[in-house]
């Protein structure tokens, strides 16, 4: 017992001493330390910091809505509007598509100086109706869409801080010879399903766009290709014209190229090297009239070749000759609705090794009417590698309907990835 009791006097005078220590300390001592500007990731409680400040509640036009968790954007979309509302100062995006708007005049736009994007698709504005330099004013704008307006010229000016135009679905047929001046930042144009032909694009330099990615010139007039275009670009859609030749060197200026989709158009004979970028990964020349194959470049993975008057596949044309340490990336060829009578040669295995599906279908016969190969689709043994890319492929794509396939095929997104 005598031992317990001198164990319990010990806890007790321990427990007593560090109480005190408690006791005496000023737990505000850390607080009342000037706070250490060193670390910028700190919070900082200086009443005086910059910090945005809105209307309680947002201000909102009456017509609008403005959802409070999106303070800056302004939702006036799919109401039947015919004229534009006043747009506060604060907002940065402001959605007017999907309403009967015919003219854009700078009165609503008098307040606004941080304006980033602008959807006025799918209304009913024309060219003559937007008041000069009201977009032009918007330093700040980086994307403008007018795609199914009643647009009859490209509008302008535009200011220099645009990214993204987009203007299909209009009526363009003319285009200011000045027009493409001043806009240095831009990546994305889409001129698709407008009235241009080869008079409104001659002279006019797209190279002064000099981070241009993607122009989207499908559904037009052209029978010639598109001039002077800038080295940045990336993605060019060409479909629905009536293109009947490429000059020979025309894509030496553009080496950056990823995709080209030229289908539906007159090409009959194509320079034996035209395609020989070393980026490229997708060429689309479905629905043409093209006899010849051509060189394919080792960068290249989908070739879309159907509806042709191809005969043969020349393989040693497309490949004629075998680098084992710089093997061609060709994954894909569709093929169907020519005049082929046999398959490809089976020495086109060793020129593309990481072939999987080559699509026959039905080739066209002599007096109109179709034939079928032997094989109208030949697909290769993937290795386990292969296999569980191609799983998770379908998997993320399951989802998608056979229309939003067609139109992956024929059009390229507004926003590529």
């Amino acid at each position: 017992m005598g031992i317990l009791s001198h164990l319990s006097i010990i806890y007790l005078l321990w427990t007593a001493m560090v109480f005190c220590q408690y006791e005496d300390y000023d737990f505000g001592d850390e607080y009342d330390e000037e706070p250490d500007h060193q670390h910028s990731d700190y919070f900082n409680p200086n009443p005086q910091a910059e910090v945005p400040r809105f209307p309680t509640p947002v201000e909102c036009a009456k017509e609008c809505f403005c959802p409070p968790a999106f303070p800056l954007s302004m939702y006036c979309d799919h109401r039947k509007l015919k004229m534009i509302p006043n747009i506060p100062a604060h907002i940065q995006q402001l959605y007017l598509q999907n309403n009967d708007i015919e003219a854009v005049p700078a009165g609503p736009f008098t307040n606004v100086t941080i304006l980033r994007e602008i959807n006025l698709s799918h209304n009913k504005i024309k060219f003559h109706m937007i008041d000069h330099g009201v977009f032009a004013k918007l330093s700040n704008l980086v994307q403008l869409h007018l795609q199914h307006n009643e647009l009859e010229e490209f509008p302008f000016p535009l200011p220099s801080s645009l990214e993204r135009l987009l203007l299909g679905f209009n009526k363009i047929s003319q285009l200011s010879r000045n027009a493409l001046e001043g806009l240095p930042n831009i990546t994305m144009l889409d001129l698709c399903n407008n009235f241009l032909d080869d008079s409104v694009l001659k002279g006019k330099r797209f190279s002064v766009m000099k981070n241009l990615m993607q122009i989207n010139l499908c559904n037009n007039k052209l029978e010639t290709m598109p001039p002077d275009l800038p080295s940045s670009l990336m993605y060019l859609s060409l479909e629905n014209n009536s293109i009947s030749y490429i000059p020979e060197n025309y894509f030496s200026r553009l080496p950056k190229i990823i995709a080209l989709r030229m289908s539906h158009n007159n090409l009959q004979n194509i320079p034996y090297n035209t395609f020989n970028l070393p980026n490229l990964l997708e060429l689309n020349l479905g629905h043409n009239k093209l006899k010849q194959l051509f060189y394919i470049p080792r960068s290249l993975q989908h070739l879309y070749i159907e509806d042709n008057d191809i005969e043969m596949l020349n393989v040693t044309l497309m490949c004629p000759s075998i680098d084992p340490m710089n093997t061609k990336q060709l994954t894909y060829i569709r093929v169907d609705q020519n005049k082929l009578t046999t398959p490809m040669s089976t020495y086109a295995f060793f020129c593309f090794p990481h072939i999987r599906t080559i699509y026959y279908g039905e080739q066209n016969g002599n007096v109109n009417k179709s034939t079928q190969l032997r094989t109208s689709v030949f697909r290769r043994l993937l290795t386990p590698e292969e296999y569980d890319e191609t799983e998770d492929d379908h998997e993320t794509h399951d989802q998608e309907t056979e229309e939003d396939r067609e139109e992956e095929n024929n059009y390229f997104y507004p926003y590529f990835q």
